[in-house]
């Protein structure tokens, strides 16, 4: 029997950043100035698609309330491909008369995460894709549809993988450019990962799909792994393992991106992130959250450095 055992591996992955939003949504809010020195210390990784604040209201979610002052910042870094979350059309055209028309929509997949994140039903949610889709391709960007609760609810428990299929069938149907599959209280498994990719791919041929994982449970990376040998190229990932879901009980951070870079550019898959700039970036993002960052390679202090024994000559 041969011993010769290789990973099936894209040649490139394109790594989303989104620390910014979904990684200070919890957060206290964090001063203008300290975001915008977090965003400069990205920039400086080479990532170059961030998701950079969500105009949701205030209220909802204090950390995101200067959104529109942020987007007024964003000049500062030409040649990032910048991309705002939303909730609804009026979230829409608060984004675009940002600048921002680079779209993303939360929807649900189960109903009750769906009223506990946006007040309606997933029916309902789906209604307003149409016109979030023509607000964004009217000012001349696209909208990705980002299925939240793709694998499990904390409400409504595991998420049947044809009601997932369902609710990307109907976001395309109505104008969608792309889809990403939230796991977003950090549940899911490499194998449940598989098989819904499968599907949804079956149902929406030719429509990207990308992943968005949580590492509640420890399962993370080894989602991200998982996708990615499955043939998905882009994949979101928070600075540090920041994140956290705020309609969802018990759901924590991001995978963190530093962690996904290092496995991904150590197995030749290039991401263009230098990874010791991404640690200087989590450095950073630590100073304006005010507490230790949950990424284990980040307190590990990035790749293994050989140390002399105890002892041995200088």
């Amino acid at each position: 029997m041969s011993t010769d055992f290789d990973l099936v591996l894209p040649t490139a992955v394109d790594v989303r950043e989104v620390g910014m939003r979904d990684g200070l949504q919890l957060e206290a809010p964090v001063p203008l100035e300290a975001k915008l020195a977090m965003l400069d210390a990205l920039v400086a990784t080479g990532v170059r698609r961030i998701e950079v604040t969500s105009f949701v209201s205030p209220r909802a979610v204090p950390a995101l309330g200067d959104a529109d002052r942020v987007a007024a910042e964003l000049s500062r870094w030409p040649g990032v491909h910048w991309s705002a979350l939303v909730a609804n059309p009026r979230g829409a055209v608060r984004a675009v008369d940002a600048g921002i028309a680079e779209l993303e929509l939360v929807v649900s997949a189960t109903d009750g995460h769906s009223r506990a994140n946006a007040g309606r039903s997933t029916a309902e949610a789906l209604a307003g894709v149409g016109e979030v889709a023509a607000l964004a391709h009217g000012a001349g960007g696209s909208l990705e549809v980002v299925v939240a609760t793709a694998w499990d609810c904390p409400f409504d428990g595991r998420t049947p993988i044809a009601r997932t299929v369902d609710v990307c069938r109907a976001a395309v149907t109505a104008g969608a450019d792309a889809l990403c599959l939230g796991d977003t209280i950090g549940t899911t498994t490499p194998a449940r990962v598989v098989r819904l990719l499968d599907a949804v791919r079956r149902a929406c041929p030719g429509t990207p799909v990308a992943v968005h994982f949580h590492d509640t449970r420890g399962t993370g990376q080894a989602n991200a792994l998982a996708a990615v040998q499955a043939g998905v190229t882009q994949l979101d990932a928070s600075v540090g393992g920041l994140g956290g879901c705020p309609f969802a009980p018990g759901a924590s951070g991001n995978i963190a991106t530093e962690e996904l870079v290092y496995w991904l550019e150590d197995s030749e898959v290039a991401t263009g992130i230098d990874l010791d700039a991404l640690l200087a970036a989590a450095r950073v993002a630590e100073g304006a959250v005010g507490h230790e960052l949950p990424s284990s390679l980040y307190r590990a202090g990035g790749r293994s450095v050989p140390r002399a024994a105890a002892g041995s000559p200088a």
